[in-house]
């Protein structure tokens, strides 16, 4: 799908509101015939005031009845972190995003007698396998003690499964598993499109992402319920997909093409299978976290999460079932994969010392830059892949915020790192929060909150871009992991650096 088609459809619209009446508003937040109605918050999109002008901090959650979901630990949880934020706006902002996921995008019912969660991504009704993991991934600390929170993640990681066993290719899906998607754009796409299937980009990340939320649960919880054989079989699937994928012996059985597009970022080249590779190990990915496709077949940000997430799986396969051959499996292939990284992962930065490189094809190409959706290569040490002091990380992630990334944007209101999806000029602010994530300085962070303080139009949520001069003109109002992240980083804040909230920020 073009980008404009797709941003207009993620968004609503794209908001760039500061001077529209409120029949203009309206006017723009029609759908165009060929989309899909947009879900829109419980709460209406408010116009941001006028520059200078504070934010009204009235709570913008919807009203408890209409919550989709309750957690007694996370309005807790809300409680105490916002009495410990000296900033009025800061606080206003943690007590909108950091329930968000609960409080609009969960479907909770039950399947055969066991809890079914549904999560979708926001304004967008569908489930992405990286986004419904990403979502519920800040609530991992309060669920050994909230059997609510258990419920709705043994709900997810068993839906999870399911989807992975309808086809592990696709990054997103239906609701209803015997339906046909729902998604304009995939409609016509020239790929084995299977009922439930909402969209089949395959993206190494997508199931590298179910694996960290199991591995997380478990962790967290030492609950051995959702260990069960269907995801025992989900992830098998999972293996035998990345597996395939390795193509050491045959192109595998994955293609995609969507002709009808016209956007070089939306298809595959040589009969869908992607660019040429030489067969050293890796695994390829045709498409990005960004849903974009993938220049060079081997992601290299993926394939480290990968080397994370399967020694994840080792784990909860050993400990949680016992199950030793899967165990043994996942651990071979994480193997596999860290040996052929410290052979072909790697490029020299002009100065000759060596960095993560983004992409490569194996026979000795490949190129630097960096995209704000997770994983990249700044957030690495961020998803456990690397350790947050490793000498490589940290050169590799001073590049990725430096001119040397094309992706990199510097403007009147802010820098940080973006990608082709929204568009150049446009930086996102889930960039921002990993930064402030991965740093150990206290005033970097207070820095990076002032900026995610100053750009999120009044709307009180955090967006998936902004203008890098005009924070007013922004895409998707109802973004839930980029709330669900804001909310991870104002606790981890909390816990590490309490006094850089403990004052205003401005």
């Amino acid at each position: 799908m073009n980008m404009q088609r797709r941003s207009l459809l993620k968004s609503g619209v794209i908001l760039s509101v500061g001077a529209l009446s409120a029949g203009a508003a309206r006017a723009l937040a029609t759908p165009s015939p060929r989309l899909p109605t947009p879900i829109n918050p419980a709460t209406p999109i408010p116009v941001p005031p006028a520059p200078g002008r504070t934010p009204s901090l009235a709570s913008r959650r919807p009203a408890p009845g209409d919550r989709k979901f309750t957690s007694s630990a996370v309005e807790a949880q809300i409680r105490q972190t916002v009495a410990r934020i000296a900033d009025p706006e800061l606080a206003w902002m943690f007590a909108n995003c950091y329930p968000s996921t609960l409080d609009t995008t969960v479907r909770m019912g039950t399947l055969e007698g066991k809890p079914d969660a549904f999560v979708i991504t926001g304004d967008i009704p569908c489930l992405w396998l990286r986004d419904s993991s990403a979502q519920v991934w800040p609530y991992l600390p309060l669920a050994k003690r909230d059997p609510e929170l258990q419920t709705l993640f043994c709900g997810l990681i068993a839906r999870q499964a399911r989807c992975l066993l309808i086809d592990p290719y696709a990054n997103a899906f239906m609701q209803d598993p015997h339906a046909r998607t729902s998604l304009p754009w995939a409609f016509h796409d020239q790929t084995e499109m299977k009922p439930g299937v909402a969209e089949r980009k395959w993206e190494l990340d997508s199931l590298c992402w179910t694996l960290r939320l199991a591995t997380g649960y478990w962790q967290a919880t030492q609950d051995k319920r959702p260990f069960d054989a269907l995801w025992a079989s989900g992830a098998r699937a999972v293996l035998r997909t990345m597996r395939e994928q390795q193509r050491l012996h045959d192109n595998g059985p994955y293609t995609f093409r969507r002709a009808d597009d016209g956007n070089a970022t939306e298809t595959l080249m040589l009969s869908g299978y992607g660019a040429a590779s030489r067969k050293v190990g890796l695994i390829h990915s045709m498409f990005r976290p960004s849903d974009d496709a993938c220049t060079f077949p081997f992601l290299i940000p993926s394939n480290l999460f990968a080397v994370s997430a399967l020694k994840g799986l080792a784990q909860v396969a050993a400990e949680a079932r016992g199950d030793v051959a899967l165990a043994r499996d996942a651990a071979t292939l994480a193997l596999e994969l860290d040996k052929a990284l410290l052979l072909y992962g790697q490029m020299q930065a002009a100065d000759g010392h060596p960095v993560w490189a983004y992409e490569v094809d194996g026979f000795g190409n490949g190129f630097f830059m960096d995209d704000a959706n997770i994983p990249g290569l700044s957030s690495l040490a961020y998803l456990g892949c690397v350790p947050r002091n490793d000498p490589l990380f940290r050169r590799t992630e001073a590049l990725c915020w430096s001119s040397r990334n094309p992706y990199f944007f510097k403007g009147a209101a802010a820098a940080g790192i973006g990608g082709p999806h929204a568009g150049l000029g446009m930086i996102w602010p889930m960039s921002l929060i990993i930064r402030a994530l991965s740093s150990d300085s206290p005033t970097e962070i207070r820095a990076i909150l002032r900026t995610l303080k100053a750009t999120h139009a009044g709307s009180g949520f955090i967006h998936e871009s902004f203008q890098q001069d005009d924070p007013r003109h922004f895409s998707r109002a109802w973004f839930a992991w980029a709330n669900g992240l804001f909310g991870e980083l104002i606790l981890d804040v909390a816990r590490r650096y309490p006094a850089v909230l403990s004052q205003a920020l401005f």
